[in-house]
């Protein structure tokens, strides 16, 4: 017998923490779930002109099972549209898993689909202030698509930046259905994102063409699947697996593969078996719990994931009852060693991190060293331990697991813990005069971390871009602070075209920073950003009091966000956000006014949805009912 692997004591601490801070929420929200947990097929409860709307447009056999009472009736629920390269194969997955469910005993209907939106086509453009705000609507979409009682499970087809944690958040109000995620996987490998990179700089300093641009950018983004750079939609991919809603080593295997076809096969299959009673219970409700939730923040760091994961895996976690906060990040961070370098991160694409040991290894390498909690549930079984396990295709065209790999096969790719890139997981909370901020360090290299330069302020992102066109940037270091883009302003949309920009003088010799209420992706690199700044200007936060020439300093090595002289500063009247008469108008915009009068900060998840209130409502509550007790 193996002997037990202790946790590490700052992770068990964090746990520990967490448990006790969201007691009185998680037990509310574990409570509704069992409460909705009723034996049987939930359609067996819907009245028969309920039920007979339900089953109306099915073919003839599906109609039979659903008017019975036996089968288990799965949902669908599907981000496709043949425009966005990530979610163009799941055209045909829900015919395949129609097919896999029926052999595996239930019935299965398409409940819904939702909207998904590419932050790499909207990005610089008015349509990406409606990228965060889209993750809400997916999952009041999900939600939806679910409302009609007719499942007892769902299967949730998504993959990129706002999609999959929407359609998770969607899910944990259906906390009491067993639920597995679906992925499509990454596209092969194209153009280095080292050369695309390096074109995308040229060009930013006119030496490349526009059509020398299209070419590389074509080149990388080739075919259907994910992009292949560690950016939000492969980092989501990789917290799927770790929280267990995928099944192990379902996240990068190509699309249109074998192996793709027969790992959409067995997801179908199990949550069928786990519908039927077959399999042990997976309710996504207990999936995600307060140690999954640690080991998804712990894979995300050590793998150096995307920073708008401190954005949703905050709103996950609210969503299941849990009251995760920065400063557990931080704190996990701290302790959690890099083990990955996949682009931006290093050269490295995530086809090279799957061919290195990917998520088996990854996995094995965490649990080890006492870093992630094994006894957790999964989709595909009790323990986490399940996941070191990796998926082989046999000759009949289904799936076995097996055994992955001890050792890493490349380590300038993935390393083992005892072994790391960096001691830490790359990812701070900066805090200070100014508020507080993320900053993503495992790219920047060590001399780039700290900087001290007068500020120069901008409302938009084009008068940033206009400025160092017009060379008004160059020669000197500075601050760029742009304010207004959090998301009661317009939405917190992504700043990452700045990033070629602000790269270019930085290669100059100069000290760069940005300081944003807005966000910088997980394809965000060298130039160190103090992100998501919270409160925000548009709120009066202290951003809107800054000025041009205001000494501001960006410390990631001592986790400081600060300004001289703060008592001038903060004494100032707040600037607000220009108006104009289209500023919110167009591209959809003004239909999420809504969305930004009443969206939550960034350090609780952006989120319009009251998880954070759910505290005090409780603590409301306890008193009354302890009397009638």
């Amino acid at each position: 017998m193996s002997t037990p692997i202790e946790m590490h004591p700052v992770v068990a601490e964090v746990t520990e923490r967490l448990v006790a801070r969201s007691a009185a929420t998680r037990a509310a929200y574990v409570e509704r779930n069992r409460a909705a947990a009723q034996a049987g097929p939930a359609r067996t409860r819907l009245a028969c002109a309920n039920l007979a709307h339900g089953f109306a447009a099915a073919e003839p056999a599906d109609k039979e099972a659903l008017r019975g009472t036996v089968k288990p009736n799965l949902a669908i629920v599907t981000s496709y549209n043949d425009m966005l390269s990530a979610h163009q194969p799941f055209e045909t997955y829900p015919r395949q898993l129609k097919k896999a469910v029926i052999r595996a005993g239930g019935i299965a209907q398409v409940a819904g689909g939702v909207p998904a939106m590419c932050d790499g086509i909207t990005q610089g453009r008015a349509g990406m202030q409606l990228s965060l705000h889209s993750r809400d609507v997916i999952a009041m979409s999900a939600a939806i698509g679910l409302s009609h009682d007719m499942f007892d499970a769902a299967m949730m087809l998504g993959v990129c930046d706002k999609i999959v944690p929407g359609l998770l958040i969607g899910a944990l109000s259906f906390g009491h259905l067993p639920t597995v995620f679906v992925p499509a996987g990454p596209m092969e490998s194209g153009l280095a994102n080292k050369e695309k990179a390096a074109v995308r700089q040229r060009f930013a300093e006119g030496l490349a063409t526009r059509e020398e641009l299209l070419e590389a950018e074509a080149a990388s983004y080739h075919s259907a699947g994910t992009c292949t750079f560690y950016g939000t939609a492969n980092s989501n991919q990789l917290l799927m697996e770790v929280l267990g809603l995928h099944l192990p080593g379902a996240s990068f295997p190509n699309p249109g593969t074998p192996l793709r076809a027969a790992l959409t096969d067995a997801a179908a299959a199990r949550v069928t078996a786990i519908a039927r009673g077959e399999a042990e219970d997976a309710q996504v409700g207990d999936v995600v719990d307060e140690r999954s939730l640690v080991n998804a923040c712990v894979a995300l760091l050590a793998s150096g994931g995307s920073t708008n994961h401190t954005l949703h895996l905050v709103a996950i976690a609210r969503a299941a009852g849990v009251d995760l906060t920065w400063d557990d990040l931080s704190q996990l961070s701290a302790v959690v060693p890099s083990l990955c370098r996949i682009y931006p991160n290093g050269s490295a694409d995530v086809n090279h991190f799957q061919a290195a040991g990917g998520m088996a290894f990854l996995v094995r390498t965490l649990l080890d060293a006492g870093l992630l909690h094994a006894d957790v549930q999964t989709v595909a079984g009790p323990g986490l331990r399940r996941y070191t396990q990796e998926p082989r295709l046999l000759e009949d065209g289904s799936v076995t697991w097996v055994d992955g790999p001890t050792e890493s096969l490349d380590p300038e790719v993935l390393r083992p813990a005892t072994d790391p890139f960096a001691a830490d997981g790359g990812l701070r909370v900066l805090d200070g005069p100014l508020g507080r901020a993320v900053i993503k360090t495992s790219a920047v290299a060590g001399e780039h971390r700290v900087v001290t330069a007068p500020a120069v302020v901008f409302e938009d992102q084009a008068d940033l871009l206009a400025a160092f066109e017009r060379h008004e940037l160059d020669g000197r270091d500075l601050v760029a602070v742009v304010r207004h883009q959090g998301p009661a302003a317009n939405g917190m949309p992504e700043l990452h075209k700045l990033t070629p920009a602000l790269g270019v003088l930085q290669d100059r010799g100069q000290k760069v920073a940005i300081v944003t209420d807005g966000r910088m992706s997980g394809a965000s690199g060298k130039v160190p950003a103090a992100i998501h700044v919270t409160p925000e200007a548009a709120l009066g936060g202290p951003l809107a009091r800054i000025v041009d020439g205001d000494v501001v300093t960006v410390d990631a090595d001592r986790g400081l966000l600060s300004i001289a002289d703060p008592e001038t500063v903060l004494a100032r009247p707040a600037v607000q956000r220009p108006e104009g008469a289209a500023d919110l108008a167009g591209t959809g915009r003004e239909l999420f006014a809504m969305f930004r009068a009443t969206v939550g900060p960034a350090d609780a998840g952006a989120s319009v949805f009251p998880f954070a209130a759910e505290k005090d409502a409780l603590s409301a509550q306890e008193a009354p009912v302890a009397q009638h007790a």
